[in-house]
């Protein structure tokens, strides 16, 4: 039996390790940009999961005119960094939430976003967030998953791994990764429409739906 998996990123450690390689994930930048070309400029307000040290949010918020955003994030060390990057701004709110827990209710959005951060969920509770953030949206809004995805198969996943020379043996132990298609339908299931894997490298995608207006 498989042992179950362990989540790393309230190690102060690994969230330092992993921010010193940020910027040097091949192709990232692509699937940011693609992100936000899927973003109305007229949003209002938009919800990151799992927004570690406030990156993707921080793009978000300068793509658009006057929005205000929440960021939910397991790690404390990956909060302090996003408080630093927000410091002095009001309309950002930072808490702390480990999203193996049903989300908090905080209101509506025009916008969900989260990047590479729902895989260290299980599979089970994958589809819960998904649900959740339906739920959440405002008619029209729009939720944008830039995620690790697994691979078809093991040479792939190997392939993907020497593109960004990790060692198989150092893999992240938190990743529960589920291939794209299954997640797709889920989205479809819950009745998002538009439904589509907008950008993809590798074992990185790009994962968008709207909610019926």
């Amino acid at each position: 039996m498989n042992a179950p998996p362990v989540n790393e990123w309230n190690k102060p450690e690994h969230v330092e390790a992993y921010l010193a390689r940020l910027t040097d994930i091949p192709h990232r930048m692509e699937g940011e940009s693609t992100l936000l070309s899927e973003i109305p400029s007229t949003i209002q307000r938009v919800l990151d999961l799992g927004c570690g040290n406030g990156h993707l949010l921080g793009l978000v918020l300068s793509h658009v005119e006057n929005a205000t955003g929440v960021g939910l994030d397991l790690s404390p060390v990956m909060l302090e960094h996003a408080r630093d990057r927000f410091d002095g701004q009001s309309s950002v709110e930072l808490i702390q939430h480990n999203m193996d827990n049903p989300l908090p209710d905080l209101g509506t959005f025009d916008c969900v976003v989260s990047s590479f951060a729902i895989h260290h969920c299980d599979h089970k509770r994958k589809r819960e967030i998904y649900q959740e953030v339906h739920e959440r949206l405002e008619p029209g809004g729009v939720f944008c998953n830039l995620e690790h995805v697994a691979s078809p198969t093991e040479a792939i996943h190997l392939r993907f791994l020497q593109e960004l020379n990790i060692d198989p043996d150092e893999e992240d132990p938190s990743n529960q990764l589920l291939d794209i298609e299954t997640q797709l339908r889920w989205f479809r299931e819950l009745g998002f429409q538009d439904v589509d894997c907008h950008w993809k490298w590798r074992e990185l995608a790009l994962l968008t739906g709207r909610k019926a207006r």
